[in-house]
């Protein structure tokens, strides 16, 4: 995180509750040193916990305090318009009635923000039609996972829980898109491995996310089959129910292309090879901007993640200038995108003004 960047993060908020507020010698000190603290550990627990070192504990503590400092510093620029809306009101009550206002705001987001996060995701029930769907097929029911990121903190019950709120929805196919965990194998593979309890009639598809490029993708392809999921690395298969058949095809996170592993990388050509051309085809990509090249292959219905809908306001808006959608079920072209919000979360264990979701897809002939 560049510098100044870092100092304006917990400057505004510095100024917002500490300084401005004027609340006496003792106190102003007092304040200082603990956004002085928070200024030194953050950086330090985020390089301990993400860096080569990838020390949970200090991952926990960074990330929270990225959240943490995220949320002061949006919402004390944000009391600029209640500061001028007290234009009447003399400081420092006025700067108190805002630094006031503020805190608890934060306090509140950040309390509800992290029950939201930890929570097992409602389910989001999503009718979507594809007109080239044979009536064999009209009414199948897929059930998508994405962006768990089982990571530093210890989510192996959460998993289970997951697990059993998917398998009642009696999905005829289940699929994971991307971003399954950070980290090795050998250091979450006990968050994961619930996943192998996963019911679905016709299949079960994973594939990978760019966070899986940060630390052992073709491993993690390797585990998940081996819980006997059906890993869709830039390959496809067919589905056949009632006399009708569907592909379902998946291709790699664009980071692959970088990773040095061989083979790894989106190749949508390589993905469809051999499909039939009267046939609905169902993608799996992990970020929603590959629904440019889905289009251009005339894809049916792309399933996506990687936003996470956002996940802590505002950050929503800076998503929006990479990403073509936050989430929901939008068109482009003739290509239907649905992008979930994401079951899991990154880093912070926070998710305010986007809750995570289990997404039961419905495909529908019309």
């Amino acid at each position: 995180m560049p510098i100044l960047a870092l100092l304006l993060l917990f400057a505004v908020p510095w100024w917002t509750l500490v300084l401005a507020p004027d609340w006496g010698t003792a106190a102003t000190i007092a304040g200082t040193a603990v956004f002085a603290l928070g200024l030194v550990t953050m950086p330090v627990a985020m390089v301990r916990g993400h860096g080569r070192r990838q020390r949970d504990g200090g991952a926990r503590l960074g990330d929270s305090l990225l959240a943490v400092i995220w949320v002061l510093f949006s919402w004390s620029v944000l009391s600029l318009v209640l500061r001028v809306a007290l234009l009447g009101v003399e400081d420092p009550a006025r700067s108190r009635i805002v630094a006031g206002i503020t805190a608890l705001v934060a306090v509140t987001l950040l309390v509800h923000g992290n029950r939201v996060a930890m929570r097992v995701p409602p389910v989001k029930a999503v009718d979507v039609v594809i007109p080239r769907l044979g009536p064999g097929l009209d009414g199948l029911r897929v059930a998508v996972l994405t962006d768990t990121h089982f990571g530093p903190i210890d989510r192996t019950k959460w998993s289970e829980e997951v697990v059993a709120a998917v398998n009642a929805l009696e999905a005829d196919v289940v699929c994971h898109a991307g971003d399954l965990a950070d980290g090795a194998v050998a250091r979450r593979r006990k968050q994961v491995d619930p996943l192998g309890g996963v019911q679905a009639g016709l299949g079960r598809f994973y594939i990978t996310g760019n966070h899986e490029y940060f630390g052992e993708a073709q491993a993690w392809l390797d585990h998940m089959e081996g819980l006997g999921w059906d890993t869709l690395h830039n390959r496809s298969t067919l589905l056949e129910r009632g006399g009708d058949r569907i592909l379902f095809a998946g291709i790699d996170d664009p980071t692959g292309t970088a990773s040095g592993l061989p083979g790894h990388g989106p190749d949508l050509a390589r993905a469809l090879d051999g499909a039939p051309a009267d046939v609905p085809v169902v993608l799996l990509a992990h970020q929603p901007k590959q629904v440019r090249e889905a289009r251009e292959a005339g894809v049916d219905l792309q399933i996506s993640g990687h936003t996470h809908g956002g996940q802590i306001w505002p950050f929503h808006f800076l998503v929006r200038f990479d990403q073509p959608t936050l989430s929901g079920l939008t068109r482009h072209g003739e290509t239907q995108l649905y992008n979930s919000r994401g079951t899991g979360f990154w880093g912070p264990p926070f998710r305010i003004f986007a809750p995570s979701e289990i997404t039961l897809l419905t495909l529908r002939r019309a």
